[in-house]
């Protein structure tokens, strides 16, 4: 009774850290900077636990990719980036990478102006590697082993997938969270206008 116990909650975990259980999320287009509540530590936390809001200066920081190249998002400067936070143990994540690969990375992977970056929470290359490979992504992999980039833009505990779409100078101009398709084809459709 108490492994059975051990292996519920674990299981639980898993689902909260990946956002639980896929919910409609067409409410949320653009997050609004109204704020839903102050942390602990005086940090402003916005809907969807971000700590980042649209219209905010993206925080800056470098990490290396799986291919071994390291990846500075300020060195990004005059392009759209996309980020995507992701990890193998997400199932939402799972499901939302295929579609960011062929609707969003096989189109625009040519264009000198997008750049669009995964970032692994938590999780080695050995453990990222399957994973990729079973979800058939080829766009670029980053390893935030740590979780600390992706504290940066949410608190550190919540829950993922997230994307966040940055402009030329560094600005967050939407920000997602869990995938639905609705808001997906809104986050597509801004990346096209952002790169006509």
């Amino acid at each position: 009774m108490k492994n059975r116990t051990v292996v519920l909650f674990l299981a639980g975990m898993l689902l909260a850290a990946c956002g639980g259980t896929e919910k409609n999320t067409s409410e949320v287009k653009e997050l609004e900077p109204a704020v839903a509540e102050v942390n602990k530590d005086s940090v402003t936390v916005y809907e969807h636990d971000y700590i980042v809001k649209v219209g905010d200066m993206a925080p800056d920081f470098t990490l290396d990719l799986i291919d071994g190249t390291k990846f500075t998002l300020s060195e990004q400067r005059g392009k759209v980036v996309m980020l995507q936070f992701t990890a193998g143990w997400c199932g939402v994540c799972r499901k939302e990478m295929p579609f960011i690969e062929s609707e969003i990375w096989q189109r625009h992977k040519g264009n000198s102006d997008f750049v669009l970056v995964g970032i692994d929470r938590e999780e080695t290359r050995e453990e990222i590697l399957p994973f990729i490979e079973k979800v058939g992504t080829t766009y670029p992999i980053a390893m935030d082993t740590n979780a600390d980039v992706f504290a940066s833009y949410a608190l550190r505990n919540s829950g993922i997938t997230r994307n966040v779409l940055i402009d030329r100078d560094g600005k967050i101009v939407m920000l997602t969270r869990l995938f639905e398709e609705e808001e997906f084809n809104n986050l597509v459709k801004k990346i096209d206008d952002m790169l006509k």
